[in-house]
């Protein structure tokens, strides 16, 4: 039975109609600091903890609910008879139902330029010391984080008179999850705040998420999956996005989408990026987001057919007629934002409506790159990295040919640079202008990747320059780009072979420079 709850929340969302309908299934309530002064400014009969544990409130709220008769009446097994009599021998009363939620921490260390101290104010004590004890006497006691649970707890309550078995283990669980994810976003941003200039990686690694939503399925229809999201929201983020139709999102969508987003914040122009099994297959820069997007769809209009695609501006009706024209079709689409009239295009066009997943994530671009810590799964345990993130000043580029590169030729190499640190490697890209030609991803040898590149580039390959994420280990590759009519080539170098490899170039008549910077994409 739920005879007496004990109720301290920070976040006060439907707090007053919750605890009036406990109030009136005649559950004795225990309150603290503002939960008791807004239910009784709502008339609602609520007991203050102080007048329970004798102590009033003290150190500007940091010590309140600490107390045995706190703790005890949480804690205390009903079915132990030393527990009961130590309960009667010092006057703790059973508390069933514990509603408490965290003090803000993660929003406030959220807010620009705010104070250290501010924030460390805001790691609360005493709120998961009752979560914990209640989540732990879950035999006993209930124990409610999330005002979305409300409903669930009073329907219970009205329907069985008190909380079952199952409920409690499934809020337990949700209390244990919440102060995990909590304890990590403290730990993270105190090492963040004190860490060493040299000391990237923490000792112990913290890593918490809170589900988003479930997905259609993993990467095949027999394997399940869903998607969260972390404490601190990553601008232009996928679980921070707001969905605005089409088929429910796939692992797959989401993996390329994630992919697509990456490659578009490294452009502050009107860009676009089509992607394909976790692959740029056209990128580029244009006037306009609808030229870009024109130019992007040419790099190869066989793969786009089913791609998705990530914009750096707002989609507009130009772009939504591109798009609906013609025999294209997408599965998904992030854009900063949508035009009211482009979205009504794009749901209105045949096949389109019903289908294609569009996302508006907010500003894409520099400014929202991710430059944390990127990680990856291993069997047993995982790996820690800096994000390749090169930041706004340009790679200085060294000139390794006896000729060199004209400005045109420059800005492309730069271009089809930025566009291969998000191919997988050996990632070959051709480009003319600030459009992808062709791509070669994901070979064995860099050879095969720069035979692809070349048979995606099509008739425009001549004139266009190429860029590679890593150094030719042989002659072999430059050559069969000369041969199609490539003119310059930006590579990082490092190869014991790099003479021999420069001497082809030089015979070919071609530019080549390094930049000393290697992009692998595992």
């Amino acid at each position: 039975m739920i005879r007496r709850a004990l109720l301290s929340v920070s976040d006060k969302t439907d707090l007053v109609p919750f605890a009036k309908s406990l109030s009136e299934l005649g559950v004795e309530l225990l309150a603290t600091g503002g939960t008791r002064r807004m239910l009784a400014e709502a008339d609602i009969p609520v007991v203050e903890v102080a007048s329970v544990t004798g102590f009033p409130e003290m150190m500007n709220g940091r010590v309140k609910t600490l107390h045995p008769k706190i703790h005890g009446g949480i804690l205390a097994l009903r079915d132990q008879p030393d527990h009961v009599e130590a309960m009667e021998e010092h006057g703790i009363g059973a508390i069933d139902l514990v509603i408490v939620n965290l003090y803000p921490f993660e929003e406030t260390k959220a807010k620009p330029g705010v104070d250290r101290a501010d924030v460390i104010e805001q790691i609360d004590i005493g709120g998961p010391s009752m979560v914990r004890s209640a989540a732990k006497n879950h035999r006993f006691v209930g124990v409610v984080t999330d005002p979305a649970d409300y409903d669930r707890v009073l329907e219970e309550l009205r329907r069985e008179g008190e909380l079952g078995e199952g409920l409690r283990r499934e809020l337990a669980r949700k209390a244990f999850a919440l102060t995990a994810r909590y304890d990590s976003a403290i730990s993270n941003w105190l090492f963040d705040q004190d860490h060493e200039e040299d000391e990237l990686f923490p000792e112990t690694f913290t890593l918490a998420g809170r589900r988003a939503m479930e997905l259609r399925y993993g990467e095949n229809p027999h394997q399940k999956g869903a998607l969260y999201h972390f404490s601190d929201q990553v601008p232009a983020s996928l679980p921070s996005a707001e969905f605005l139709g089409g088929k429910a999102l796939s692992y797959n969508n989401l993996v390329d989408l994630d992919a697509a987003i990456r490659l578009a914040s490294e452009f502050a122009d009107p860009f676009a990026a089509v992607t394909k099994h976790n692959n740029p297959c056209g990128a580029a820069c244009g006037e306009d987001l609808a030229a870009a997007l024109a130019d992007a769809w040419e790099g190869d209009p066989l793969s786009a057919f089913g791609s998705v695609l990530a914009f750096t501006r707002p989609v507009d009706l130009a772009t939504a007629e591109f798009l609906v024209s013609g025999n294209r079709f997408v599965e998904a689409i992030a854009a900063p934002a949508f035009d009211e009239d482009a979205l009504e295009r794009i749901r209105t066009g045949a096949k389109w409506g019903k289908n294609v997943r569009l996302l508006a994530c907010g500003p894409i671009g520099p400014e929202t790159r991710e430059t944390g810590l990127a990680m990856r799964p291993i069997a047993g345990g995982f790996l820690l990295q800096e994000g390749d993130v090169e930041g706004d000043a340009p790679v200085e580029l060294e000139v390794v040919t006896r000729k060199s590169p004209d400005d045109s030729e420059i800005e492309s190499l730069r271009f089809a640079d930025l566009v291969c640190k998000h191919v997988k490697s050996n990632a070959i890209v051709i480009a003319k202008g600030r459009r992808v030609l062709g791509v070669g991803a994901g070979q064995m040898s860099r050879v095969d990747s720069v035979e692809l590149a070349v048979k995606k580039s099509g008739d425009e390959v001549g004139g266009s320059v190429l860029a590679s994420d890593a150094f030719f280990p042989f002659p072999d590759g430059v050559e069969r780009a000369m041969e199609a009519g490539v003119t310059a080539i930006l590579q990082p170098g490092g190869s014991i072979r790099d003479k021999k490899v420069i001497e082809a170039c030089d015979a070919g008549g071609i530019a080549m420079v390094f930049s000393h910077r290697r992009h692998f994409r595992h």
